[in-house]
């Protein structure tokens, strides 16, 4: 086994290593990966929250050294949907790489007149994004209060409102149900099971559904959503094409679901 870096902006993993193969996620510009094994020009990969699945080895960078130095490297992520990395600190520069939310650059320099920063890719590339784009890279919980914390989460998952459904999808590009969830803690510093389940080794536990507040989850048979408060939630559902919606739990809304509302199964909490 040995660690690479994802060096496209969105890397597919596939449940085989084929093109053709059923999307199982994705994962993003700068993440590190360990690869498992390797089948003509594929690896097979588990991500740090436990995930597998096949990459094309062309969408990673596997030099240990690179991995080692990119590991200690300061890091800011990508906040806004989408981020232009230009070649100078001007909007007339070219782009050379355009990166999705939650992809991982790592400062250079101190920001050139309090707008542009020089940053580096984990392939070894330097370019200039806005300093508005980039956010705190988080290793644990954003917040140590909780309802900063759950405030954080929710607005986090709405950034996300009107992005399309894609299986397997986790960007502003397309996303789907657990993606929206998984990308909204990750972004604030904890990682959660990237499937529509309440895994055990994951920080997310069961709850009464009376005790539920927002940022927790609500499990549906093969689906999951957040919980915002006052019988809101927020998901990315498949159904009429609609992606990242907020729908209610409660009968008297505009909003209500009630083929969800009656099918809850679980309710989760990190809390």
């Amino acid at each position: 086994m040995s660690d690479a870096l994802v060096k496209v902006p969105v890397c597919a993993l596939r449940c085989g290593p084929d093109d053709r193969a059923e999307q199982a996620d994705e994962v993003l510009s700068g993440m590190t990966v360990t690869v498992l094994d390797h089948a003509g020009g594929w690896c097979q990969v588990e991500t740090p929250y436990r995930y597998r699945g096949w990459a094309r080895a062309g969408d990673l960078r596997r030099d240990g050294t690179a991995c080692r130095r990119w590991e200690e490297a300061p890091k800011r992520v990508v906040l806004r949907a989408f981020c232009d990395v230009l070649s100078g600190p001007g909007v007339e520069h070219v782009r050379i790489a355009c990166l999705t939310r939650g992809a991982l650059v790592s400062p250079l320099d101190p920001p050139e007149a309090g707008d542009w920063q020089r940053v580096c890719l984990c392939d070894g590339r330097e370019g200039f994004v806005r300093m508005g784009f980039l956010g705190a890279h988080h290793t644990a919980p954003a917040f140590r209060e909780e309802g900063a914390l759950r405030a954080a989460l929710t607005e986090t998952a709405r950034s996300y409102l009107g992005t399309q459904y894609r299986w397997g999808g986790k960007t502003p590009l397309g996303i789907d149900c657990s993606g929206l969830t998984s990308m909204t803690y990750l972004l604030n510093g904890i990682r959660i099971f990237r499937d529509a389940r309440i895994e055990p080794g994951f920080p997310v536990h069961p709850i009464r559904r009376g005790d539920m507040g927002p940022g927790d989850l609500l499990f549906f048979p093969g689906h999951t959503a957040m919980y915002l408060g006052e019988g809101d939630y927020i998901h990315s559902t498949a159904r009429e094409g609609a992606g990242v919606v907020l729908n209610s739990l409660d009968p008297a809304s505009s909003r209500f679901r009630a083929d969800l509302a009656g099918s809850v199964t679980a309710v989760g909490s990190i809390f």
